[in-house]
């Protein structure tokens, strides 16, 4: 025994935990009792147990566990730490306990875990009870159950959560133990008692045995509603309060408290959702199309099985919703239209509040639905819209509801009057506003007097409704016209309605008629017709708080509206007007003669109608002295004004009666219970009396009186409507008068503007002066209290009239309204003693918008427009747009149903392109305020994904999206964006911009707003998420918010929110919350006067796009406040606090550290490129100055003020020198991390720093020069390039500092200039400097001419501009400089040049000095440098200054124009260059250069000749690849910049090298594929396709055969050029540009490409060869058909032609002209049908019909028949007045080939006889109409004035003329230039000569309808261009080109050129085709442009020179002209003199 002992001496814990069990029972016994013994519940005792307690349950041996339970049962009841450890021992209860046999064990168990309950665990409890019923074990399950079962029955539904419970019960039944099924049953039993038949729905799928017996047991359940029996701790006083009540016998008050313990569980909430748009059948939206109606059906059953779920998974239902709608709207199978109903319906309701964004979609198009008679289909819409109007709120569909109001259906009226009814039983007394009431009474009052009785009855339903709803109180004011049998039977209708929220609505809408809560009166007394749509009405919970009106108010106002309460103070008052008002009914004379009696003198009635007057008078007299007298309540006025009306009433002629008259019913009117109904009796006389001279100032009296007894607007439209349905022009003008004054003493509040403003306009009609006076007067009037927004209404007068109105409004600029005198005192018993607050006229503002006449834009919004905007192509989407944005412009005002649009641009919000989402928010924008507050319904479908849009990472779009978002929220409040979860949603999202933005936004607007709907706590749990992001931005803007929040939910709330973070966050966000709580601001409360003031003037500053600067009229009404926070970094807008009573110490440095933290430069979207555009206007002035003056610095500032930080500008434009060093430190600080905002704002800082160069500060300068060096390099490494206008202001005064005497200043400016040209091309840099160096200043001439020296070494000759020949003998000048430096310079800069250009430098410096010669010999001599290794350096050094440019640079930094022509300058500098620098021999270059630049004297002597080394020749020959020599750049300076980069880059297509062409194709692709860059390739269309086909051809003749070649590299390059053929041809005004010659190359290079065999081996062939498929068919579409017809005949021609041609490729030929045949139809207008007859006739020509014949193939025979016959069937007889431009017709075969066709048409047609169609075609051909003529001619005069077309012109008109010689062209040329004239006729003559001296070539070779042939092709070869078999060749002909004008400039000959064997063998060949190569064509385009040059050369000469030249360039066609020759001559002698 002596273990035994051992154990016996341990302390009870241990013993507890011993390893014998009888230790272990004896420790469990103890415990026991010291657990019993402890009375503090707090007793540290209790923790020494605390990890015991699980063993305690958990013990091995069963008799120990037992008593291990009872232990643990007390513990947990007594220790106050026991809840901690819930989850162990819940656990170790379930494996451990539930588990024994024992009984005993298992109710202690249970009894355990119902301990944990009761002290507040339950959670934690269930949990572990959850997860048992996992176990594999069934007894476990069965007391899992049992448990849960008991916790429920004893603590209720309250505290166990039912919906874990209720998922897992049909598990339960269908386990396969018995035992479990059955404690399911039982539990299933003990919910439904709770929740009654919520449990029904989960339920329904389960085993309908098990139903049944469920069911029966269900009956037998008591119906009383189930009480809780047990409680938890913290509600254990409840239960004693229970015990006493049952011991008094039970207290039904009692009771009715107990039943508010039971919550209402909603079944939808127990319900899992399901997903179900993935399980709709693939094919439905095809189906629901269908044309058959079984297959629509199938479709919509599909959809009704899958909604009978009934909780469904959010998710964009948009389009199945767009679907049923559309089968709801247009089916005509009435059982479909049900079918759908009920998919609705199920939609509707398994959503719930999800469906409410589709709502308004649906709504209208059910309502009219209801047309339809039949039963079924009534009652499926009925409960379709029943269930969808749960998923709203009324108010959101009052608009649609109202509108089908009106609808002539009487089925529709009923149907929608019983909606309306129905839905008002869902509405509360807060949910139905006076605002909302008013439309529907409105409308309903119609339809009780409507003819067919079940509307009046459906109306009289809905009228009891609402006023069982609300109460009388609330609706009689609407029902006051209505009469007592019809609002009887409103009160019976009242009397049977049953309310779905039961008594208790009831209760409180009855409550609250006795009792005024302020938030009643409120929310029904509304201060105009619609304001109260301001005002969130208040939750049934929330009632005794006053609501909140918009702060702010509508910026449209000329001044601000008063700020929450204000409004509530007036519409208190009103209230207390309405209550007042007497209604009275209307009396017969007699009762009121009776009446009058009772109160009057008998002798006064009698004397009325006397016919003395003086009698009549005296009567007045006695009458005025009863009513003086009589008291209020005795006075009958009704009787009294119809005495005084009697006869002779209002006709009364005695004036001094008349004015009696008018004084007494003044008197009445003030003195008695004056009615609407005595009004009406006097109204009509008092207007007539208005106008008089005498008594019109009585008249103006009493209608006072009477406006201030019955109101103002009432009174107002009533003598409105009176004075102008007469004629008095004196009456209308005087009460117009009237009426101006009224308002002033009325205030504006309750007046229809909308009805004034129809008379107002009626009045400005009118032909009298003083009636239009009056009405502007009255305008000016109500623009005091309406503000800008009135002008609206009058934008449509004559502009006269609208210039008056608007200098009355500006008359009343500025001046506020005055406050009202008249109309308050009366009235303001009600206690309030702010009733006269001046700013209550203001709700009449809110009014305006809902007065504006909206447009209904429905229809336009097509389903064809909605996929617009959804199309794939980009191009489309933004067309889409665009259109939506100009129905929105167009329509200024719209309605709110805007179909399916938000769907389709809440799709755009997120598109991948940025331009088309800014485009989708400025839409939105406009939207909103085109919309009103109306936009309120979109805020969910459409304002929420604009929030997401804040979270994109590019700054503009933010700052568009937030400008959009407060364009909303300024129209539609900030309730409607706080409801529900999406905000929070929102937040949620771990996106740093979205969330500082969001976050920021908040902050903004929660100060402002009185009151937040209860889901703002939703955003809470993110707030503090954020508090502790990542980023630091986000962190700040989550702490600035913070104050807000909590200003709104309390700093309990918050604190409690924290519970669920983790420790260490918790403790950091309950200090933020401690130092926010110190900063809270309070609410804003009514506000005084004081601040409502500076609040208003905040409101313009809240809504400014973020980016705009906050303007200073706005900073200084802020700065009125307590808190003046400055406006902050571009996202923020200046942020409002309003702090009341509270004052914040101000913290100056502190601010002023904040406002430093922000960006210092603000992204203003396209800012650059307005101050580009606004330079360019001369609206601002241009940057060019000697020295800076002051207005350029303020210039600056102003510019600068939008988007520079306001303190750093500050520093910037001080003017202490220190203060400038501060802001460049600042600017190098930011230069990394706001790179997008230094290129945004880099014009405004290089402009800057050119004033810093003017600084005599030496400091200020060098810490300039080192930001300027950090900011190019950080330009080029961001490839940017700089603009034009950044260059033009900043680089010549760069230039100036180069001059410095400082040597380190000088330094720095040489190494900004070198690192500029990495972002400025350097041949533009070239002039800049050329201009430094003719500088006073030796040093910066110097220093300029080595700058040069730099730039020709390192880029070669090409820079020198504007060309080397020039800028060299400018350079040269300086040799004779008298500085020494400068002279160093120059003779240095030349050596370089020689270095690189060798001997051709003396050539081009011109004639210098001999000093000055010999000093530049001796310098070469000296330098070292041997020229034959120049080039190679050239080219090596060249890449050290070249940058790669990726392809997608970012294009969108730059102005459009300048931006490619910057990027291709940078091609050009880059690639450009080292191919120009071919390596020929000095010796052997000719510099055609120089030769055509030299204006100097003919310098005659023979060369020197070079002595060459002859071992040379016996090297081996090295046979150079070849070239293509790139056009040098300069070629033709005299086109705009970008046109000769695009020139340069085209040329680069053609390079042999495949990298350069591929960059170049991307580029061009590039601008290609933006819409509004494609316009600068226009002009160069042929130009490009010449080099692509080049190109193509150098890639089938050599690249494919180069063995050495990857053929990867050259499917890339295909695949480069074939797309950007597409991309070309998909654009239509660029592809009609390809002309003839160039097109039939092109299709020749295509379809051989087609047909390269080697192209089909490779692993990618078959795709380029599909590609080029897709390409043929757009060429063929989009070209001009005149040229692509034309091309495809000549090309055909030549293919039949050669040998050597396949049959294959004919073939293809043919079938692309049967395409072309195909879509003639279609493009026939659009043909010049007399050139494609000339080119067939000239293929008859060719190809007789029996050489046709003789072809292989019998297709080319067919394809030219088809094509004839197709033309004659479209053209009909026609035809054949198109075949002018053939010479000798009579020998045509084409003529008589279409004259037979015509003769077998006609005799078909059986009309005509042969001799008739004979005679008629000769006469058709012998005298073509008039009109034909003229058009003829014109068409020919347009083409010789277009550039392109000018010599087919020519040559069209030559023809004509030979033709028709008596024709007569004077007409035409009698409106031209003198110019034109002549030229047309040199022209002429150019064409005879050339005609006549080539007689031996037949004519048609001269029709050269493209341009001159130079060369034309042997028709043997198939392409036709000389010796091409590769591309490459272009070299030599250039150059023949050029010498060939040189020859023409010198006056040689050039007629040999003609006689080259080619064309001599070809005269005895067919005749050519009319058709130019292209080469040619590319050879004369050189040609032109050297002639142009040569013209702007030559400019200096005088005028006649000038004209000649002109007249030179102009004709540039064949020179054979022997006087063009001798003018040249006589020419070039003249400038050589």
């Amino acid at each position: 025994m002596g273990d035994d002992s051992e154990w016996l001496k341990l302390p009870v814990d241990q013993k507890c935990e011993h390893k014998l069990w009888k230790a272990r029972l004896s420790g469990y016994e103890e415990a026991l009792k010291i657990f019993q013994k402890i009375k503090d519940e707090k007793s540290p005792e209790w923790s020494k147990f605390l990890g015991l307690i699980k063993k305690f349950v958990t013990d091995s041996n069963a008799v120990v566990q037992l008593k291990g339970l009872e232990a643990a049962l007390v513990y947990v009841e007594n220790a106050h730490v026991a809840g901690k450890t819930t989850g162990e021992v819940v656990s170790g209860v379930v494996s451990k306990v539930f588990n024994q046999p024992k009984a005993k064990a298992k109710e202690l168990g249970i009894e355990i875990c119902l301990m944990y309950i009761e002290i507040e665990k339950g959670e934690a409890v269930q949990e572990e009870l959850l997860k048992g019923l996992d176990n594999k074990n069934p007894k476990i399950i069965v007391a899992c159950i049992e448990t849960l079962r008991k916790a429920l029955s004893e603590f209720g539904s309250k505290i166990i959560l039912l919906k874990p419970i209720i998922k897992v019960l049909p598990k339960l039944f269908e386990s396969r133990e018995k035992a479990v099924r059955d404690e399911a049953k039982l539990i299933a039993v003990e919910i439904y008692r709770w929740i009654r038949d919520a449990l029904r729905p989960p339920l329904q799928n389960i085993n309908s045995v098990q139903l049944k017996e469920l069911e029966e047991e269900w009956v037998k359940l008591p119906t009383g509603a189930p009480k809780p029996t047990r409680f938890l701790r913290s509600q254990q006083e409840l239960e004693a309060k229970l015990e006493q009540q049952q011991s008094a016998g039970g207290d039904a008050e009692g009771g009715g408290d107990d039943g508010d313990e039971v919550p209402q569980i909603d079944a939808y909430e127990l319900l899992e959702a399901v997903e179900i748009l993935s399980k709709l059948p693939k094919d439905f939206y095809d189906k629901i199309e269908a044309k058959k109606w079984q297959e629509r059906k199938e479709a919509l059953e599909a959809v009704e099985v899958l909604v009978k779920n009934p909780k469904l998974e959010a998710g964009d239902y948009a389009d199945l919703v767009k679907a049923l709608k559309k089968v709801v709207g247009k089916d005509t199978n009435v059982m479909l239209v049900a079918l759908a109903a009920k998919c609705l319906t199920g939609l509707a309701v398994g959503l719930r509040k999800k469906f409410g964004q589709y709502a308004g979609h649906v709504v209208p198009t059910i309502l009219e639905k209801f047309k339809e008679k039949k039963p079924q289909v009534v009652q499926a819409l009925q409960e379709a819209i029943d269930a969808i109007f749960l998923t709203t709120t009324l108010q959101n569909i009052s608009e649609d509801v109202l509108a089908v109001m009106d609808n002539k259906n009487p089925t529709i009226k009923q149907q929608t009057s019983l909606f309306i009814a129905r839905s008002f039983r869902h509405c509360t007394a807060s949910t139905l506003p006076k605002s909302l009431l008013k439309p529907f009474c409105a409308a309903l009052l119609k339809h009780i007097n409507d003819s067919a009785p079940e509307v009046r009855d459906a109306a009289f339903e809905a009228l009891g409704t609402a006023l069982k709803v609300v109460g009388e109180k609330a609706v009689n004011p609407f029902l006051a016209d209505v009469d007592k049998l019809k609002l009887d039977k409103i009160k019976e209708c009242s009397e049977k309605v049953e309310l779905v929220h039961g008594k208790k609505a009831g209760l409180a809408a009855d409550k609250k008629e006795f009792k005024p809560v302020p938030g009643r009166t409120a929310a029904s007394g509304a201060a105009g017709d619609k304001d109260t749509k301001d005002i969130s009405a208040p939750k049934p919970g929330l009632l005794k708080k006053a609501p909140t009106a918009k702060t702010g108010g509508p910026p449209k106002k000329g001044k601000p509206s008063a700020p929450g309460g204000a409004g509530n103070t007036g519409t208190k008052n009103k209230k207390a007007l309405e209550t007042k008002e007497i209604v009275e009914p209307e009396l017969s004379m007699e009762i009121c003669e009776e009446k009058a009696s009772a109160v009057l003198p008998p002798t006064c009635i009698q004397l009325l109608d006397s016919s003395n007057w003086k009698e009549r008078l005296a009567c007045m007299e006695e009458f005025q002295k009863a009513v003086e007298l009589m008291d209020r309540t005795e006075m009958p006025c009704q009787a009294l004004v119809r005495m005084l009306a009697k006869k002779p009433g209002w006709k009364e002629t005695n004036f001094q009666v008349m004015q009696m008259k008018l004084h007494i019913v003044a008197l009445i009117a003030q003195k008695g219970n004056f009615s609407k109904t005595s009004a009406q009796v006097v109204l009509d006389g008092l207007v007539d009396k208005i106008g008089d001279v005498k008594c019109g100032n009585n008249a103006k009296e009493a209608m006072t009186a009477i406006a201030e007894a019955c109101m103002l607007p009432w009174t107002a439209e009533q003598v409105m409507s009176m004075a102008f349905s007469q004629k008095n022009p004196k009456n209308q003008s005087e009460t117009l008068n009237w009426l101006s004054n009224a308002i002033k003493e009325f205030g504006f509040s309750g007046l229809n503007v909308k009805a004034f403003i129809s008379n107002v306009k009626t009045a400005l009609a009118a032909t009298n002066p003083a009636v239009r006076t009056s009405a502007i007067t009255l305008l000016g009037v109500m623009y005091l209290y309406v503000g800008p927004s009135l002008r609206m209404f009058f934008e449509d007068e004559k502009p006269a009239l609208l210039s008056q109105i608007d200098a009355e409004f500006e008359k009343m600029q500025g001046q506020s309204p005055p406050a009202p005198t008249r109309g308050i005192s009366k009235h303001s018993t009600s206690g309030t003693e702010e009733g006269e607050d001046g700013d209550e006229p203001e709700d009449g503002g809110n009014d305006v918008v809902d007065l504006l006449p909206r447009t209904e834009i429905s229809d336009k919004i097509t389903s064809e427009l909605v996929s617009k905007i959804g199309d794939k192509n980009w191009k489309i989407r933004k067309e889409g747009l665009d259109e939506v944005a100009g129905i929105i412009n167009e329509a200024k005002f719209i309605q709110p149903n805007i179909g399916e649009l938000p769907t389709a641009l809440k799709g755009r919000l997120n598109d991948s392109n940025k331009i088309l989402v800014q485009q989708t928010l400025n839409i939105l924008q406009q939207l909103a305020v085109a919309m009103g507050p109306n936009i309120k319904q979109h805020v969910k479908n459409l304002g929420i994904p604009i929030i997401t849009v804040l979270g994109d990472s590019k700054n503009n779009v933010r700052a568009a999206a937030l400008a959009t978002v407060n364009a909303w929220a300024e129209q539609t409040g900030m309730k409607e964006w706080l409801e529900g979860e999406d905000l929070s949603e929102e937040l949620k999202k771990e996106n740093p911009f979205l969330r500082q933005e969001l976050l920021g936004w908040l902050a903004e607007k929660l100060p402002t707003l009185r009151s937040t709907p209860t889901d703002l706590i939703l955003c809470v749990p993110h707030l503090y998420s954020c508090l502790e992001d990542r980023n630091g931005d986000v962190r700040k803007k989550a702490q600035d918010a913070l104050p807000f929040f909590m200003m709104h939910l309390g700093y309990e709330k918050m604190a409690k929110a924290t519970g669920k973070l983790k420790p260490t966050s918790k403790d950091q966000v309950l200090a933020m919350l401690e130092k926010a709580k110190a900063n809270m601001p309070a609410k804003p409360a009514a506000p005084a006067k004081a601040t409502s003031k500076p609040m208003g003037g905040s409101a313009p500053a809240k809504f400014q796009p973020a980016s705009a600067p906050v303007e200073d009229s706005v900073s200084s009404t802020i700065e009125a406040k307590s808190d003046p926070r400055k406006a902050k970094a571009p996202g923020v807008s200046s942020k409002v606090k309003s702090v009341q009573g509270k004052k914040v110490p101000s913290k100056t440095s502190l601010k002023e550290d904040e406002d430093k933290s922000g960006p210092i430069f603000i992204v203003v979207p396209n800012g650059k490129e307005q101050r580009m555009k606004d330079e360019k206007g001369l609206k601002v002035l241009k940057w060019n100055f000697t020295t800076p003056r002051d207005e350029y610095i303020e210039q600056l500032k102003t510019q600068m003020s939008s988007c520079v930080a306001k303190w750093l500008q500050d520093e910037m434009f001080h003017s202490d020198f220190q203060h400038h060093n501060k802001a460049l430190a600042v600017m190098v600080d930011h230069l990394e991390s706001e790179k997008e905002g230094v290129i945004g704002c880099l014009d405004l800082i290089l402009k800057w720093l050119t004033l810093r160069f003017f600084d005599t500060n030496t400091s200020v300068l060098m810490k300039a020069l080192e930001y300027l060096k950090l900011l190019f390099t950080l330009l080029s490494e961001e490839e940017y390039h700089l603009t034009e206008n950044e260059a033009s202001s900043f680089i010549p005064y760069l230039i100036l500092k180069v001059g410095e005497p400082k040597d380190v200043i000088r330094k720095d400016v040489r190494a900004i200039l070198n690192r500029m040209c990495l972002v400025y091309p350097a041949s533009k840099m070239f002039p800049f400097i050329m201009e430094g160096t003719k500088s006073k200043n030796s040093k910066q001439r110097a220093e300029c001419l080595e700058e040069l020296g730099c730039l020709v070494e390192s880029y070669g000759m090409n820079v020198c501009q504007p060309t080397p020949g020039k800028a060299l003998k400018e350079i040269a000048i300086h040799i004779g400089d008298r500085d020494n430096a400068v002279r160093n310079a120059a003779l240095n800069t030349i050596v370089t040049v020689y270095n690189v250009h060798g001997d051709q430098v003396f050539k081009l410096i011109g004639n210098l000095s001999e000093k000055d010669m010999s000093m530049l010999e001796e310098r070469i001599k000296r330098s070292a440098k041997r020229p034959s290794t120049a080039p190679m350096k050239q080219v090596e050094e060249k890449p050290q200054r070249t940058q790669n440019i990726s392809s997608n640079a970012n294009m969108l930094r730059k102005g459009p124009a300048e931006d490619m022509s910057s990027k291709l300058n940078q091609a050009r500098s880059m690639s450009g260059h080292p191919e120009a620098a071919q390596m020929v021999r000095r010796e052997f270059q000719l510099d055609l250069d120089e030769i055509e630049n030299d204006n100097g004297t003919v310098r005659c002597e023979m060369p020197e000749l070079v002595q060459h080394k002859l071992d040379d020749i016996f090297e081996p020959v090295l046979i150079p690849e070849p070239k293509i020599r790139a056009v040098s750049p300069h070629f033709d300076d005299m086109h705009s910049n970008t046109a000769s980069t695009i020139n340069f880059i085209i040329s680069q297509v053609a390079s042999g090298d495949i990298n350069t062409s591929i960059q170049a194709l991307t580029q061009i692709d590039e601008v290609l594929r933006q819409e509004d860059k494609a316009e600068a390739m226009s002009g160069h269309i042929d130009q490009f396709l010449i080099a692509t086909f080049m190109q193509l051809r150098l890639i089938y003749n050599t690249h494919m055969a180069d063995e050495k070649l990857e053929k990867d590299e050259i499917i890339k390059l295909y695949s480069c050029i074939i797309g950007n053929m597409i991309s070309l041809f998909q654009i239509e005004s660029l592809a009609r540009e390809a002309s003839t010659g160039v097109l039939k190359d092109l299709m020749h290079g295509l379809i051989t490409l087609m047909l390269d065999s080697r192209i089909e081996d490779l692993e990618e062939g078959q795709q380029v060869i599909r590609s080029v498929n897709l390409l043929v068919v757009k060429v063929l579409e989009k070209s001009d058909q005149t040229n692509i017809l034309s091309a495809l005949l000549v090309l055909l021609q030549d293919s039949l032609l050669a040998t050597a041609s396949s049959p294959k490729f004919s073939e293809l030929v043919m079938k692309c002209l049967w395409r072309m045949v195909r879509l003639l139809p279609d493009t026939i207008n659009s043909i010049n049908l007399d050139r494609i007859l000339l080119d067939i006739h000239i293929f008859m020509k060719v190809f007789p019909k029996e050489k046709l014949k003789q072809c292989k193939s019998e297709f080319p025979i067919r394809t030219l028949k088809t094509l004839l016959h197709t033309l004659c069937k479209l053209k009909g007889p026609k035809i054949l007045d198109h075949l002018t431009m053939i010479d000798n017709k009579n020998e045509s075969e084409l003529e008589a080939h279409l004259c037979r066709m015509m003769k077998h048409s006609m005799d078909q047609t059986g009309s005509k006889s042969d001799k008739e169609t004979e005679k008629g075609a000769s006469r058709i051909d012998e005298k073509a109409s008039k009109a034909k003529v003229n058009d003829f001619l014109a068409e020919i005069f347009k083409k010789i004035g277009s550039k392109e077309n000018t010599k087919e012109g020519l040559a069209e008109l030559y023809e004509y003329k030979k033709k028709y010689s008596d024709a007569d062209i004077e007409p035409f040329l009698k409106n031209s230039s003198q110019f034109f004239q002549s030229y047309v006729e040199r022209g002429l003559r150019v064409i005879e000569m050339e005609r006549e001296g080539k007689g031996r070539i037949p004519t048609s070779t001269g029709i050269s309808p493209q341009m001159e042939v130079t060369c034309v092709p042997p028709p043997t070869s198939t392409v036709s261009s000389i010796g091409n078999t590769n591309g490459e060749e272009v070299g030599p002909s250039v150059y023949l080109e050029r010498l060939k004008i040189l020859r023409q400039r010198c006056g040689l000959d050039n007629t040999k050129q003609d006689d080259r064997p080619p064309l001599t063998s070809l005269l005895s060949k067919p005749a050519i085709p009319p058709v130019a190569s292209s080469t040619d064509m590319l050879h004369s385009k050189l040609s032109q442009l050297r002639e142009s040059r040569e013209q702007h050369q030559h400019s200096d000469l005088d005028s006649n020179q000038t004209h000649s030249a002109g007249t030179l360039t102009s004709s540039s066609s064949s020179t054979t002209n022997i006087d063009d020759l001798k003018k040249r001559l006589e020419r070039i002698k003249s400038s050589r003199k």
